[in-house]
């Protein structure tokens, strides 16, 4: 065990797996670990580098091993699958993160402190009751379109819904009206949760000096700003604002080969709530400067002229993505470009 260089754990509910290397990258052991064994493991062994795959419970066990002095690095579980071989066992899954962990150009995840996971917990429920909202929107869509009630869509129509349900002269048989006003009661119950959450996240982003940096951004709000600040890794874990605006796949696939450079649609990788936020307040700037015209000679009006809509709104919250790197990375505040006379 003194020689030990880096270990590599496969987590899991129960029974997790460790294999452990020297600096060769020789095998030292393999060996299994009930739950309650796992920190009493790595306290008796020598300060070494413990990789996991980024996955569920990955965050608590980097923070518990790292505070016995291990190195702990997190994996994206994707890198790991090529080092893989054949069979897939946990023994073979503990080697290949392993062996990831050595190659000199990995990446890895950093791992977050226990306030910045508590932080993302508010997105993730706000994220989870706009889904199950929808879901009620359309499924309110479906049964009145079944008793030939017709309703635009979008959730800024839900109010006609719940009024159609609710007026005893809509042409709707007494059993589907009782049944769908509860869908309506859960929907306005929804709407009133949600409503919290975004109070809930506008007070935390006036609190947090970071959210009101990046709230000087055109186009990027007080839910947008504290999503930047809750689930965007550390500033420092990217080199430039490509790199981020890339993490979060706001750049096109590449399938460049022989030297002719070839690319794709929007990668849509890395976090999409905050692609989705950052798309959003792109596609609200775009509209707004289309109606009101944009500087005439700057990006955006030569983009406007040029290009389809849809690609125009990506480009600019791939533009505001780079902004606010660079606004959290140096501390200030965004200004406007100056048009060249």
């Amino acid at each position: 065990m003194e020689n030990v260089h880096i270990v590599g754990l496969d987590l899991a509910k129960h029974v997790f797996q460790a294999h452990g290397a020297d600096q060769s990258g020789a095998v030292i052991f393999r060996k299994k670990l009930r739950r309650q064994q796992v920190l009493s493991f790595f306290s008796d062994l020598p300060r070494c580098t413990v990789a996991m795959e980024a996955c569920a419970g990955a965050h608590y066990w980097g923070r518990e091993i790292g505070k016995l002095g291990h190195c702990v690095k997190l994996i994206a579980p994707a890198y790991v699958k090529p080092f893989v071989k054949r069979q897939k066992s946990d023994a073979s899954d503990a080697e290949a993160i392993c062996e990831a962990a050595q190659r000199p150009t990995m990446r890895f995840v950093a791992v977050k402190t226990e306030e910045a996971q508590a932080s993302t917990i508010i997105f993730r429920t706000r994220d989870l009751l706009v889904r199950q909202r929808t879901q009620i929107i359309n499924a309110l869509r479906g049964h009145l379109t079944e008793s030939g009630i017709i309703v635009a869509k979008g959730p800024q129509h839900a109010g006609k819904l719940i009024a159609l349900v609710n007026d005893s002269a809509t042409d709707l048989p007494n059993a589907a009206r009782d049944i769908l006003k509860f869908l309506t009661e859960e929907l306005n119950a929804l709407n009133a949760r949600v409503a919290n959450l975004d109070r809930e996240i506008a007070r935390r982003a006036k609190e947090d000096p970071a959210a009101r940096r990046l709230m000087t951004i055109p186009g990027i709000g007080a839910i947008t700003a504290a999503a930047l600040s809750a689930l965007a890794p550390p500033t420092e874990t990217f080199k430039r604002g490509r790199d981020f605006a890339a993490w979060l796949g706001l750049t096109p696939l590449q399938r460049s080969t022989g030297g002719k450079e070839r690319l794709g649609r929007t990668s849509r990788m890395g976090e999409r709530t905050l692609r989705r936020l950052l798309i959003i307040g792109a596609s609200a700037v775009a509209s707004w400067r289309a109606r009101k015209g944009a500087p005439t000679g700057s990006w955006l009006d030569r983009m406007l002229t040029r290009k389809p809509p849809m690609l125009v709104r990506v480009a600019l919250a791939n533009k505001m993505a780079r902004i606010a790197w660079a606004i959290l990375s140096k501390g200030e505040v965004y200004r406007a470009p100056v048009l060249a006379v």
